[in-house]
This record gives structure tokens, C-alpha cells and sequence, in this order.
């Protein structure tokens, strides 16, 4: 086939061809044009990607939370059934297969699973960016959070690997927790400020009040990082080789039990006040509250049981709500600062353009 061409501009320009020789009836011209699909199916998908916060934005968001949640379950699961060496090597699960054999047994199913839910967690983040793409530069504070979880799901990756590396090391498995746990609480500072109002912001509470809360925040690390060390000493050590710390674990049940109560009496105080005064943050107090309470019976129940693999995940859990209302709580103790407009006008929703 002959085919003569008619050049039209460059070679990055469109490109009109002639095409003939036998089985052609008649010359006919093509139009070639590199690359415009590509370019409108991005555009395309661009231009779906929301530009306010809107249904879609919340739903990833909230995906994004219960996913973070959910692999501190699996997470649990992992260590509680004794399957952290269910997959011996990373990041293949063996040395000649990617995915768990039948010769791993349930252990192997566990701890693969607990790998896939990454590859889940990872997924919804990344919709998260996505769905705040167009929003990146007038709603900074998103942008930033939404970079720091993605990043730090690949980071935990690492860790996890790393853990599998060292044999369950405890004080790496303990980080691996406390890392998942700090990823929660950005997920709910998303879903906090969502609805905030961007811009300069001004104390909701006495001062007094955000001093007492903060001290409390301090205490529930305490309480979290003994209890970290606790587990880690315990008989939950993820494989029957694993090491342990060599801590006296019923004595670190003690010291553990001691911030656990102390908090919960500031966040008596807090929340009696914070109604009182009728602050904006009272109903986040009384939740914290019922998530503390619970957490106390459950953490009751399982030293008095002998440490039941379930009640132990439920507590790891509920640590994990714990530290998340608390975010909440901390960032409900600032609102915008009133300005002229906002004096006479009904509140702007922080999704407005």
C-alpha cells in the first residue's frame, strides 16, 4: 500500500494522511490526533472529581476512618491467634509465593489477610486525595492531613515488614500499634475539619478549660504506651517464638490501670464543666466518657479472666476510639474568629466556594 502523506505543522500538531493503493475504492483522509484522548479522558475525570465538599468527600472520608479502625482489629487478629509469623517473609508470604499456601494453615490466611487490608487501606486514601484534588489549594489544611495519612500508610508498610524481619520484635510490633492508633486520629481530625471554616481561629473554652484538657490528652498517651508495654509482655506475643519484653507483666497492669483511672476522673471534671458552661464540645466529653467507661469494664474483665484473646482486641480498639474523640475534643476547643461579616451573617459552610 502507497500511502502519501500531507504534512500540516509539526509532528505535535494534527497530522492529515492519504491513504491509497489496491483495495482502496476511493482516497480518504484520516485525522490523527495524538494523545487527545488521553487528554480528554483526564479531563473528563477531572472535571468529575468534586470541587466543594460534598457527598462524595464525606464518604471517602469516612471510609478512610473505619478502614484505619479495622486494621487495628486485624491488626489484633494477627497477634492475638498467634499468626504474626503466618507469612514468614515479606514482602513475599514465602520465600516462593506471594500469596499464603495452603501448607501456612489458618495462620497464613490471618496474616495475609491483615496484608491485603493494607492494600485496602491504601486504596481509600488515595481516594481521599483524589476527592480533594480540585480543593488542594483553598483547603490546604485537608490537602495536608489527607498527604500524611497516605504517607504514612506506606511508611507502616515498611514497619510491618520490618517486624516480620525481626522475628515480632515487641518493641517494633508496639510501634506498628501506636503508628496505626496515630493514623486514626488524623482520619478523625479530617472528618473534623471538614466542617470548620478555614482561617484564623480563637479559643472556644476558657483557658483554664483547653489547659485541663491538654493534660488529659497527656495522660491517655501515658495510659496507651503502658499498655503498649503491658501487652508486650504478656502472653499475646503474636508467635510461640516471639520475644517478650522481659517486663513484669501483672505489674504493668498495675501502672497501666493508674493513668487509665486518672483519666477517666479529669474527663468526669471536663465533661461536668464543659456542660455547664455549655460548650461547644460537651456532647464530644460525654462520648469520650462512654468510650472510657467501656474501655474500664472491658480491661477489668480480661485481667480478671486471664487475658481472652477477644476482650484483649476489643480494648486494643477501643484504644483506638479513645484517642480519636480526644482528637476531636482537642480541635472543638478553637472556632473561627468572628469578623464584621460573620457578626451579621448566618455561618459559611466550609465547603462554600
Amino acid at each position: 500500500m502507497r500511502r502519501a502523506a500531507l504534512a500540516r505543522g509539526t509532528a505535535s500538531t494534527n497530522q492529515v494522511y492519504r491513504v491509497e493503493g489496491p483495495g482502496v475504492p476511493t482516497p480518504r483522509t484520516l485525522t490523527l490526533r495524538p494523545g487527545s484522548g488521553t487528554r480528554r479522558a483526564v479531563n473528563r475525570v477531572i472535571a468529575w472529581l468534586p470541587d466543594r465538599i460534598d457527598r462524595r468527600v464525606r464518604v471517602a472520608a469516612w471510609l478512610s476512618f473505619l478502614a484505619q479502625t479495622i486494621i487495628i482489629a486485624t491488626g489484633g487478629a494477627v497477634r492475638l491467634t498467634g499468626s504474626g509469623l503466618g507469612c514468614p517473609t515479606w514482602p513475599m508470604c514465602t520465600a516462593d509465593s506471594l500469596v499464603t499456601t495452603p501448607e501456612m494453615g489458618i495462620h497464613g490466611v490471618i496474616e495475609f489477610g491483615n496484608r491485603l487490608m493494607t492494600g485496602v487501606v491504601g486504596i481509600v486514601a488515595l481516594l481521599v486525595l483524589l476527592s480533594i484534588w480540585r480543593l488542594r489549594r483553598e483547603r490546604r489544611d485537608l490537602w495536608r492531613l489527607a498527604v500524611i495519612v497516605l504517607l504514612g500508610i506506606i511508611a507502616q508498610a515498611v514497619v510491618g515488614g520490618v517486624t516480620v524481619w525481626t522475628g515480632l520484635n515487641p518493641f517494633i510490633v508496639g510501634f506498628h500499634y501506636v503508628a496505626s492508633l496515630v493514623l486514626v486520629c488524623v482520619t478523625a481530625a479530617y472528618l473534623v475539619r471538614l466542617d470548620a471554616t478555614p482561617g484564623a481561629r480563637e479559643l472556644a473554652a476558657p483557658r483554664w478549660f483547653a489547659t485541663l484538657t491538654h493534660a488529659t490528652t497527656a495522660v491517655l498517651a501515658i495510659s496507651i504506651v503502658f499498655g503498649v508495654l503491658t501487652t508486650a509482655s504478656g502472653p499475646h506475643s503474636g508467635d510461640a517464638d516471639a520475644g517478650r519484653t522481659g517486663f513484669n507483666a501483672e505489674l504493668l497492669e498495675h501502672v497501666h490501670a493508674w493513668p487509665g483511672y486518672a483519666l477517666f476522673a479529669l474527663t468526669v471534671v471536663l465533661a461536668t464543666a464543659a456542660w455547664r458552661l455549655r460548650l461547644q464540645v460537651a456532647r464530644w466529653m460525654v462520648a469520650l466518657l462512654a468510650i472510657e467507661l467501656v474501655q474500664i469494664a472491658v480491661g477489668l474483665y480480661q485481667a480478671r479472666n486471664g487475658l481472652p484473646p477477644l476482650a484483649v482486641g476489643v480494648h486494643m480498639v477501643l484504644a483506638a476510639l479513645m484517642a480519636a474523640a480526644m482528637t476531636v475534643v482537642v480541635l472543638k476547643l478553637k472556632r473561627p474568629v468572628a469578623t464584621d461579616a460573620s457578626a451579621d451573617d448566618a455561618p459559611v459552610a466550609a465547603s462554600a466556594r
